[in-house]
């Protein structure tokens, strides 16, 4: 089984989970920008847990990660990431409330012809405009969340920033890009969500 360093992790990979790469590292380093000791963190789509054992590794929190491909969540829960095997929030109690809320989705536009065979599809399918998983997570997020807490979307310049900026507005958040790397094809950032002060009222 391979090994990868990052921060002060050390992260077992596997056959059949999406390989950690500039999106994974990008959004941990954000990550890390934004916890601190105590807060309780929920991570969608965990995969190889990459972005939660970084955290994990540097921070006293609470963290709890979901992962619907039962490699992935195998493979994180061998990376010492509590994992619950689900789509999105479904197997999440709705009293169950998190500071910070994390996704990397599958963001990219994949038409028919695009799709990949088996469990490796979720990582990458973000339907045809690549927003298909961020609309669900949007429709749930606010759920989970305790008052005054941040979400962290990772997404890809193929996504739609601005797309993706209105439908963050459209469900009372405000939000701000954090972190930015430019790619061969795209630009990768980081999103930061805040619930917009009237929603709190």
């Amino acid at each position: 089984m391979v090994t990868i360093s990052y921060r002060n992790a050390e992260i077992k990979l596997a056959e059949n989970v999406y390989e950690p790469d500039e999106d994974s590292f990008l959004l941990a380093d954000a990550a890390l920008e934004v916890c601190t000791d105590g807060m309780k963190v929920l991570e969608i789509g965990t995969g190889t847990g990459l972005v939660a054992s970084v955290v994990q590794a540097d921070m006293d929190i609470e963290l709890t990660a979901t992962e619907i491909n039962p490699y992935a969540a195998m493979c994180a829960r061998s990376n010492g990431v509590e994992v619950i095997r689900t789509d999105l929030f479904s197997g999440i109690k709705k009293e169950r409330l998190f500071d910070i809320i994390i996704f990397n989705p599958p963001y990219l536009p994949t038409s028919d012809e695009e799709k990949v065979p088996g469990w490796l599809n979720y990582a990458f399918d973000g339907g045809k405009d690549g927003r298909e998983a961020i609309v669900r997570f949007l429709d749930e997020v606010s759920d989970f969340l305790a008052e005054k807490g941040t979400i962290l979307l990772l997404i890809s310049s193929l996504t739609g920033i601005e797309e993706v900026k209105g439908l963050l507005y459209e469900k009372g958040f405000t939000s701000g890009i954090i972190a930015r790397i430019r790619c061969p094809f795209e630009e990768l950032v980081v999103i930061e969500g805040e619930v917009r002060p009237e929603q709190l009222m």
